[in-house]
């Protein structure tokens, strides 16, 4: 409370009229800037490529060593090649022997032994990285094109590992991959230690391989697991938010699907799917119900002009039996299926992400429950993230709102989990596998 009082007494008139003091100057270390100048123009001197433009633009200022002495970064790269093996790549091919030696004739001083290991080490995490990333073959469907995974130019590389303000960390991390990889590759390595029969190694593989064509966290998306039943988004190297999601039943399974979320959708309709207008709505009609007390309408079509039709002037017996088709939609409102707002990416599967009402089904442990869609545990929380700023419904129905940034989303299935000290799989409702 004395704080909250002494910042409330307002400024005496001399101190209302000082100027700000200047921040101090960090204190320069005229050895470590010799060091680092002598680093550069010898770096200069030795690279030569796409590699030279790529410390052209840094001022040929050093990544691995920065203040003119090898970093720590180094040994923690020479320890992700050596289990190169983790990620189904050969160690041997990264020459880490000759790399130690390059290494070591640094830690002397030298500023042209330092360049020359500076520019080693840059090419042998340039070629890990895009071996790591290099895609495998696991199903997902490229709803849009320019997401395809591809293996990364190689100054692409080394541009995108210069960007994180601290490059030993994105190193440590891995941060160029998925977090979901980078966990399984934990579990791999404990897995090994242990013993892993020759089948549990080969489902942790195809897990691996859906894991390596996500994007690492300084890539601004989304990503659902549809085997956990999770969602994270990613900006800026760290994670913006969590959330628990209903997913696709084994019959209705969720794809995995890569697209771009560019729309939301505020106070939606519910577009009813034919099997349940047929198996469902008919049916309770036929038994009394009215589509007025279902919070439902009928049109006449699915064209963006479509009138609406009165249900008393529907055949349905016709519709039940199959022998009619008929549009259906449920109004916005509180019990609404999409909840308070749905997010669109172009896809043929007909797969969005939406808010829900039926609250119960987010408790479960296993929530396989959807026809396919996404159910959000938090759809507030990802619009704010997604539309730069918070939802508000009003109560006009169907509003289309762009997205501040339009944003990919990645639909996976990663089965592979477990704790500190030991690999499980959970179960494979969607049978992918085998």
């Amino acid at each position: 409370m004395l704080a909250v009082l002494m910042l409330a007494v307002p400024l005496a008139p001399a101190m209302a009229t000082r100027k700000p003091a200047k921040p101090a100057k960090p204190r320069v270390d005229p050895a470590r800037a010799a060091r680092e100048r002598a680093v550069a123009t010898a770096i200069r001197s030795n690279a030569g490529g796409w590699m030279a433009r790529v410390y052209a633009d840094r001022g040929y200022r050093a990544l691995w060593a920065p203040d003119g002495r090898i970093g720590p970064a180094a040994d923690t790269l020479l320890r992700h090649l050596g289990s190169a093996d983790l990620d189904a790549l050969d160690p041997s091919s990264y020459d880490v022997p000759k790399l130690r030696e390059r290494i070591a004739a640094a830690r002397g001083g030298d500023p042209t032994a330092v360049a020359k290991a500076e520019l080693a080490l840059s090419d042998s995490f340039v070629r890990y990285v895009r071996d790591q990333r290099r895609p495998r073959n696991v199903g997902m469907i490229w709803a849009d094109p320019a997401l395809k995974a591809k293996r990364p130019k190689p100054e692409a590389v080394l541009r995108a590992a210069s960007f994180p303000t601290s490059f030993a960390k994105y190193v440590s991390d891995m941060a160029w991959m998925s977090p979901r990889y980078v966990e399984l590759r934990a579990l791999s390595t404990q897995a090994r230690s242990g013993g892993i029969a020759p089948a549990a190694l080969a489902r942790l593989r195809r897990n691996l391989d859906r894991a390596r064509i996500l994007p690492g966290p300084w890539t601004r998306h989304v990503e659902v697991d549809a085997s956990s039943g999770r969602l994270w988004f990613y900006e800026r190297g760290v994670p913006k938010g969590e959330m628990r999601v209903v997913v696709g039943t084994r019959e209705t399974q969720t794809p995995m699907l890569a697209g771009t979320l560019q729309w939301a959708i505020v106070n939606p309709y519910w577009n009813v799917p034919d099997y349940l207008v047929k198996k469902n709505i008919a049916t309770k009609v036929l038994g009394g119900r009215t589509l007025a007390s279902l919070k439902m309408e009928a049109l006449s079509d699915w064209s963006d002009n479509a009138r609406p039709v009165p249900a008393d002037t529907i055949d349905w017996r016709a519709v039940a039996a199959g022998k009619r088709d008929l549009r259906l939609r449920e109004l916005p409102g509180p019990s609404n299926s999409m909840g308070k707002v749905k997010f669109l990416f172009p896809n043929q599967e007909g797969i969005y992400l939406h808010d829900t009402p039926n609250r119960a089904l987010l408790k479960k442990d296993d929530r396989h429950f959807s026809n396919g869609c996404i159910r959000l545990e938090d759809a507030p929380r990802l619009a704010r993230w997604l539309m730069g700023k918070p939802l508000r419904p009003g109560t006009k129905p169907e509003q289309a709102v762009a997205l501040s940034v339009p944003t990919p989303v990645y639909l996976t299935y990663l089965t592979a989990t477990g704790g500190p000290t030991r690999l499980a799989f959970r179960n494979d409702v969607y049978g992918r596998d085998g």
